[in-house]
């Protein structure tokens, strides 16, 4: 046997012995979470995941390892552990059980919130097309209902539920724009109100470290259990107006999405097909191109919802055609030094979130080819 073939044994078993740790490992996680239940204590504590990756980072240091390589493994097993601590029971945030009823729990978002609510003890009713002959009957024990309907619907569902509902029930929705279905709910519902978006998608293998954004409308003490259950289940959970909440969404998803599609429809008028462009990608481009790549793998209909939800909306995205004409004007008269002073404009108004943003997606972009390139 070679001398190198002697060393890759002992690398074959150094990497056998580092899976019966992870299997430790795990059994250890196994218990943490039976104490998490019996103490009702979250899935994902910030605080401590943090001061292990630190004193992680410095054992490392101190060794001679790397303490990027050692954050990046550390990270994979917490959210591994985390995984699979929410495929079991959770916590509950209340001393009783809450009977919830998601109307349109049969889409992605109302099946991943019954599943969630079920595993922290929750009752969970569910009212869509074919069964709304039952809201009735179900209407008087409800203690939160939530409004899970395509953006396009909601309002109209807003209005039809709120006639069935008691006083005490605390009504609230998940739509992606918070204004005019708080507004409709007011209206329509005397009891307490809340408006929730849950920052992500039904596919979300779970709920750790996903954010919840939260405008509490009126009596929101009566409410904001559905926020601790929320911390239970290892969310982040922010309190917002519901002004200053759509107006952000404005940018962050009907421009940002609006964006994707002149992308991808340049694309296909150029017939630049993504496959091709592959071959020919930076990572920085890869990423992006997977970015606008994975909304055309969605629903038309449900984007149509996001990027005309509202006039502010639409108000902001005919801005964005009158400066974007401003900006190409510049290519159009070759003028290079309008185009360096406008950079250096928006250089300095991002400030050194531009150094954060280098920093964080220098990472992001060296995983994505150490894992795809």
């Amino acid at each position: 046997m070679s001398d190198l073939d002697s060393m890759r044994e002992e690398i074959d078993a150094l990497d056998k012995t580092l899976l019966e740790l992870l299997k430790k490992r795990n059994d250890v996680a196994k218990k943490v979470l039976a104490y998490k239940l019996e103490h009702q204590l979250p899935v994902f504590m910030a605080e401590r995941e943090e001061q292990k990756t630190e004193r992680l980072r410095r054992d490392a240091h101190e060794m001679g390892v790397d303490p990027e390589m050692v954050e990046d493994l550390l990270r994979i097993i917490m959210a591994s552990s985390r995984a699979t601590q929410s495929q079991h029971e959770f916590p509950m945030a209340t001393d009783e059980p809450r009977h919830v009823l998601l109307l349109g729990g049969d889409g992605g978002m109302g099946k991943l919130y019954r599943r969630f609510l079920e595993r922290s003890g929750h009752q969970v009713s569910s009212i869509d097309k074919g069964n709304w002959y039952e809201l009735e009957q179900l209407a008087p024990t409800i203690d939160l209902a939530i409004v899970t309907v395509p953006i396009h619907v909601t309002l109209d569902v807003i209005e039809r539920v709120s006639a069935k509902l008691p006083d005490h029930v605390v009504l609230a929705d998940f739509t992606s724009n918070k204004g005019a279905p708080i507004q409709a709910m007011m209206q329509a519902h005397k009891g307490p109100v809340l408006g929730l978006h849950p920052m992500h998608g039904p596919d979300v293998p779970n709920l750790s470290k996903q954010l919840m954004v939260i405008c509490p409308a009126r009596d929101g003490e009566k409410g904001a259990w559905f926020g601790e259950q929320c911390k239970l289940w290892g969310m982040r959970v922010v309190e917002a107006d519901p002004d200053a909440h759509d107006h952000a969404m404005d940018l962050v998803q009907g421009l940002r999405h609006f964006v994707a599609l002149l992308h991808g429809s340049f694309m296909k008028d150029q017939e630049l097909k993504p496959q091709q462009m592959l071959d020919y990608s930076s990572p920085m481009y890869r990423a992006e191109l997977m970015m606008t790549g994975r909304i055309f793998a969605q629903s038309a209909e449900l984007y149509a919802d996001i990027v005309f939800s509202s006039p502010e909306r639409r108000a902001l995205l005919t801005q964005f055609f009158k400066h974007h004409e401003r900006l190409a004007a510049m290519v159009e008269s070759n003028d290079r030094a309008g185009f360096i002073k406008e950079f250096e404009a928006v250089t300095d108004f991002f400030g050194s979130f531009a150094t954060q943003a280098l920093f964080e997606s220098g990472y992001l972009i060296n995983r994505l080819s150490d894992r795809f390139a």
